[in-house]
């Protein structure tokens, strides 16, 4: 029995509905996409503004107050110095003043003269210095005292413009007291910082070799353009010069150092009244404490003797030709009473007196002990 044929496959239709289905899919698509962007037009436009200002808890702190007070009535004695050196031109031969640093220094007085770091105007052919309103003014250098770092300038401004600072004292400073800093850091001038005091009776050394003594440890950030400003007490007056960083970088790393102000108000009034190089000495010339190392003998000896000075006329003597070589002549072993074992021990005692003062040595010579008195002398 033969079997019955089969209706043929309808390929025809089922490319017919493929087609309308994914016109169907095209069409809900499309109302989708239209319902989105017709929900997104129906919904507010965000416009940002700024931020309403929240109202103070309070007023300024106590501590604000002072600090903001101090600044106002300080900054006008605080000035911006350029050290200006003359270089000749390689090319056209001429010699042109060049910039070749800055620091900061503050008005002493109202006769101009400006007090700063030696170090900021060391090598300076003439200098720069701007006031706190910006007018700027030749300054001479009137004298320097490298043994403590310290240097006047004088300016001819109106005395109304001359704001001087405020004069405290470093022998009564505590660890802990609170400090201000203003000065001209990186060229950025009539800036302020805050600090302790971090430490007292700091040693430092000047550009002259000679030790500083008593300096402030500060951790009130000061940084390359700062030196030559004026560290201050909570009250606004001066208790040091900021002269030094410790700092690995070159930029601060909270370990400052300043000349005291007893020292400063000591070396400044000589400058004034010398106008020179101030070093008050003796007219001698010491052996290193090494070399008494050597020698096995306590105290300091005396190299040689300055012809004319103090020491001369005090009839002391250095070494002198004996039959096995040089052979001591005096050794210092104390000075107005205090004992002499190091050069520091002299020197300490030497950097708080004045030039015209007299001074005590105890002497020993050959076994002989022996007292004689001084009067110190600028440095020829």
């Amino acid at each position: 029995m033969a079997s019955p044929d089969l209706p043929p496959r309808a390929d025809g239709d089922s490319s017919i509905l493929t087609k309308v289905l994914a016109v169907l899919l095209l069409v809900v698509a499309a109302a989708l996409v239209f319902t989105v962007v017709k929900l997104r037009r129906q919904q507010p436009e965000i416009v940002y503004e700024s931020r309403p200002v929240t109202m103070p808890a309070g007023d300024l702190g106590a501590d604000e107050k002072s600090t903001i007070a101090v600044f106002k009535m300080v900054s006008p004695s605080v000035v911006h110095i350029t050290n200006i050196a003359q270089m000749r031109n390689v090319i056209t031969a001429s010699v042109d003043d060049v910039p070749q640093g800055t620091g900061s220094g503050f008005i002493w007085d109202e006769a101009g003269h400006i007090v700063t770091n030696y170090h900021v105007i060391e090598g300076a052919t003439s200098t720069e210095v701007t006031l706190a309103d910006g007018t700027t003014y030749e300054g001479k250098i009137v004298g320097t005292a490298r043994d403590k770092d310290v240097a006047v300038i004088k300016i001819d401004a109106p005395p109304s413009k001359l704001a001087k600072i405020m004069i405290g004292t470093s022998g009564d400073l505590q660890v802990g007291q609170k400090v201000l800093a203003i000065g001209n850091p990186f060229g950025l001038d009539q800036t302020l910082t805050t600090g302790v005091i971090s430490g007292l009776g700091r040693e430092i050394t000047s550009k002259s070799q000679r030790k500083i003594y008593d300096v402030i440890q500060t951790d009130a950030p000061i940084n390359p353009g700062n030196s030559g400003g004026p560290l201050l007490d909570g009250q606004g007056r001066l208790i040091g010069i900021n002269t030094a960083i410790y700092s690995p970088s070159g930029a601060s790393a909270g370990i400052g150092f300043a000349v005291p102000v007893d020292t400063v108000n000591l070396v400044v009034p000589q400058i004034l009244n010398l106008k020179g190089e101030v070093r008050p000495v003796l007219g001698v010339n010491i052996l290193s404490d090494g070399e008494m190392r050597q020698i096995g003998v306590t105290g300091v000896g005396i190299r040689n003797i300055t012809r004319g000075g103090p020491a001369d006329r005090a009839g002391l003597t250095g070494l002198v030709q004996g039959a096995q070589g040089l052979e001591l002549g005096d050794v210092i072993t104390k000075i107005d009473g205090n004992p002499v074992t190091k050069t520091a021990d002299l020197f300490r005692v030497l950097d708080r007196r004045r030039i015209g003062d007299t001074v005590e040595l105890e002497v020993v010579r050959g076994g002989s002990r022996r007292t004689v008195k001084l009067t110190l002398e600028v440095a020829r």
